[in-house]
């Protein structure tokens, strides 16, 4: 029913209709997170809830990122509120669904079509010709673009993140293997080199030869989120896969929504546009559902004894919305921590002033993490970079209480 009718409205009953609204726009496919239903909410306080016109156009600027969204959401708001935002005219319709909700039978290639063009796949050469204005004549500035979050990027300006974020220096942490070089100066005495030199001297040590622990940067594993509350940020969070992938042989590269999938190949081609179309063919639960728990245990038991070896970090990079069991969740997360040499969460909501991590899912891994840090500009990429550079050597101390464990924030 309508929250306008002819009578006067009730404004006890408007924010559990927009916590229902907002579910109304997830369901059909608009990639709405809960911060946005928040500030949507105290947004009430400075403006006249009781008045429709303002409401729509309140709801439009903080509900709706990109322009092509707007059509969909003028629908799913006339359906919901009965009330048309430009006529101000009733006209309930069915409900519309967003391109990536398709019918049963369509198949996996219109997944496939829908990540290829998320990520920005060059057209073929039979689409037909659109008008794109000159821009030859007009930058970016750099330093407004390191601050901008990448869910209000432009698709010019996230072309312009790319080149950007593959001028990053990823100098990976380093850790001590356990093979020894030469080295003439540090180390300790090679007696196994002093007694062959003196062998073939007379029994005569010419020379103390030394040796020391080789020194190599540490294995990485990346798992990203790409479910439907992740949908605004996984295309630069695998750009940023992309690069890092390509900046060190020991980077390992997964994805999940509803279930895990490895893109370490495809991640391992030159161009960029090549491997995200690798990625599109591998990935057929992209802006689904979310399920870190499973997947979690998925890369626990499947991958964890292949690519956590040797000392490795993992960035794990997720909202925390989570539908699954949060037991399960809070017991994987530590087993995982066990596994590796630290373990640092990645959140692009966390560079939001408002931020509060309320999310089920979120409140539950959060005391389980060594780190927790932002990931929704270019800005927060570049101090990601030095905090992997200079992570200690020595491995996190697994305290017997996970809330006395140190959370590093931004």
């Amino acid at each position: 029913m309508p929250y306008w009718d002819e009578e006067a409205p009730t404004f006890d009953s408007l924010p559990g209709r927009i916590v229902a609204f907002g579910r109304e726009l997830r369901a059909a496919g608009l990639p709405i997170a809960l911060d946005q239903a928040q500030s949507l909410a105290h947004g009430l306080t400075h403006i006249d809830p009781l008045s429709r016109r303002q409401f729509y156009w309140a709801a439009r600027a903080l509900l709706v990122y990109r322009h092509e969204d707007l059509a969909l959401f003028d629908q799913l708001f006339e359906r919901f509120w009965g009330f048309q935002g430009e006529t101000g005219q009733r006209a309930p319709r069915k409900a519309p669904r967003a391109p990536r909700h398709r019918p049963p039978g369509a198949g996996r290639r219109r997944s496939r079509l829908v990540l290829a063009s998320m990520m920005g796949v060059p057209g073929a050469s039979q689409d037909p010709e659109k008008e794109v204005a000159d821009r030859s004549r007009t930058y970016s500035p750099a330093e407004a673009l390191q601050r901008k979050d990448f869910a209000r990027m432009s698709d010019e300006e996230r072309e312009a993140a790319r080149r950007l974020l593959s001028r990053i220096d990823w100098d990976l942490s380093r850790r001590q293997s356990r093979r020894r070089i030469p080295d003439r100066r540090r180390g300790q005495i090679d007696l196994r080199k002093i007694l062959r030199q003196a062998s073939r001297q007379d029994g005569k040590i010419i020379a103390l030869p030394r040796r020391r622990r080789k020194i190599k940067p540490r294995p990485l594993v990346l798992i990203a989120d790409v479910s439907g509350s992740m949908e605004l940020y996984a295309r630069l969070l695998l750009q940023f896969f992309h690069v890092v992938s390509l900046s060190s042989p020991q980077v390992e590269s997964f994805v999940f929504a509803t279930r895990l999938t490895r893109i370490t190949g495809a991640l391992r081609l030159r161009h960029p546009d090549q491997a995200l179309r690798e990625v599109a063919e591998e990935v057929f639960d992209f802006a689904g559902g979310t399920r870190i728990g499973q997947c979690l245990s998925r890369f626990n038991r499947r991958w964890a004894r292949r690519v956590l070896r040797r000392g490795a970090v993992v960035l794990l990079a997720s909202d925390g919305c989570d539908r699954g069991d949060p037991q399960l969740l809070k017991c994987e997360v530590q087993r995982l921590k066990r596994s590796c040499h630290r373990l640092i969460w990645l959140n692009p909501r966390l560079g939001q002033a408002s931020y509060e991590p309320l999310a089920e899912g979120m409140a539950t891994a959060l005391p389980l993490v060594d780190d927790f840090l932002p990931v929704h500009n270019l800005r927060s990429l570049q101090d990601l970079a030095e905090h992997l550079e200079n992570l200690p050597r020595a491995r996190t101390r697994r305290s017997a209480h996970p809330q006395e464990n140190e959370i590093a924030a931004p």
